[in-house]
């Protein structure tokens, strides 16, 4: 085989190789599609089962909360064990919510998280 034709094969090769790379990298970036009883549920534990609601105090778009005294989750993105974390044993002065279980704050976190684009 001549030299040419083999690095012409193995240039092709590569660009195979990289873009299998890149488009895996790009599905690993994007964030995970939250099951919709999940996210419903999750909607439901954001905006009025948690007392007091998050929505009270967060801003979240998905969920149609405008609140101003907590961060807004939008724009801070939290990853799903950070919402799990804060939740559970409270931050600064948002309090610690011990009346959910611990499935309703996975479910929780999961669809803030989700709802924000957060990676995963």
């Amino acid at each position: 085989m001549h030299r040419h034709t083999l690095l012409r094969r193995r240039a092709g090769g590569l660009r195979l190789g990289l873009a299998a790379l890149a488009a895996g990298l790009c599905a690993a970036a994007a964030p995970a599609a939250a099951d919709p009883a999940n996210a419903e549920a999750g909607r439901a534990l954001f905006t009025k089962t948690a007392a007091p609601a998050c929505a009270v105090c967060h801003t979240l778009a998905d969920a149609g909360a405008a609140g101003a005294i907590g961060p807004n989750l939008d724009e801070l993105k939290p990853d799903a064990h950070r919402v799990a974390q804060a939740v559970r044993n409270g931050i600064g002065v948002m309090p610690a919510f011990e009346s959910l279980s611990d499935a309703e704050v996975q479910i929780l976190a999961e669809y803030v998280s989700s709802a924000t684009g957060a990676a995963q």
